[in-house]
């Protein structure tokens, strides 16, 4: 996947989790005023409604004598002292209010879960990014400035596999890549690192070793690549494939610090031969290249 497509999921599930986390808390701030607002209310008991005073009849209210009333008055007169006497209706108690669909909290819930696997990827997502660039640092910093890879997307793709822990699968990967970039030696040293790191293969890192040796690039460099396929033979107790490199360091690139650690290695003093020789004073005058003398005559 390359850059652009990257950031896009990146920015996408920033924005996710964003929405989904807003959406949580102003969820949650809305069950907590509900509660604060329940907890509030009054309460009345049956008791204090049944002791409280009945309001005192209006003298308008009152019936007339029963010798002043007319037969017809007389029934409904009568009428009325029933109506007077029968208990006083109690209107029904309201109904609680009812919450809408999604108020009980199961929407926020969701949301948390869902703010929740957001975040979780995007760090996974920015943990591999931040490996891999660690990674491509420790190569720059053993291997030189050349052996870091620059806009390769098939490599960052066999990175991103040995992030999620496939390292056969990553290593196959790598062999794919350096079929069609032989040139590209960083992916040669990769393939050793992860069989030596992770694998735990002392032996097939040798092998690839042995194999990134037959080719020719920057003296230091394989100078100390053949110094850590030493370190390798004699972890696998090969003693003689390890005396065998070092000497043969010696005869390729003898005048470089490699081949100082391999005399130190084989006990054998450090000649002159060995170091190199500093380049001479800046003074003005044209100097030949080592090796050469001026013509006599």
């Amino acid at each position: 996947m390359n850059w652009f497509w990257r950031l896009v999921l990146y920015a996408a599930l920033a924005a996710v989790a964003y929405f989904s986390a807003s959406e949580f808390l102003a969820g949650f701030s809305r069950q907590m005023e509900r509660a604060a607002q329940r907890l509030d209310q009054p309460v009345t008991t049956p008791l204090e409604s049944a002791s409280a005073p009945e309001p005192s009849p209006s003298p308008s209210d009152t019936p007339p004598p029963a010798d002043e009333l007319t037969p017809t008055q007389d029934v409904a007169a009568a009428s009325a002292l029933a109506d007077s006497n029968a208990p006083p209706a109690t209107a029904p108690p309201p109904a609680p209010p009812r919450e809408a669909p999604g108020a009980r909290g199961g929407f926020s819930v969701v949301w948390g879960a869902v703010a929740l696997a957001a975040i979780l990827a995007l760090g996974l997502l920015v943990g591999r990014e931040v490996a891999g660039y660690l990674a491509h640092r420790v190569h720059r910093e053993i291997y030189g400035e050349a052996s870091e890879p620059v806009g390769d997307p098939e490599y960052d793709e066999a990175e991103a596999v040995w992030a999620r822990g496939e390292h056969l699968e990553a290593i196959r990967l790598l062999r794919e890549f350096l079929n069609h970039k032989p040139g590209k030696l960083h992916a040669a040293f990769r393939i050793a690192e992860i069989y030596e790191k992770d694998l735990k293969n002392p032996l097939a890192a040798a092998l690839e070793y042995e194999t990134i040796l037959t080719r020719r690039f920057d003296p230091e460099r394989w100078g100390w690549a053949a110094i850590h396929l030493v370190n390798l033979y004699n972890r696998l107790g090969q003693a003689e494939k390890a005396e065998a490199t070092l000497r043969r360091i010696l005869a390729e690139h003898p005048h470089t610090q490699a081949a100082a650690k391999a005399r130190e290695r084989l006990g054998e003093p450090l000649t002159a031969t060995a170091v190199e020789e500093p380049p001479p004073a800046d003074d003005g005058q044209f100097h030949l290249p080592r090796g050469f003398r001026p013509k006599k005559g």
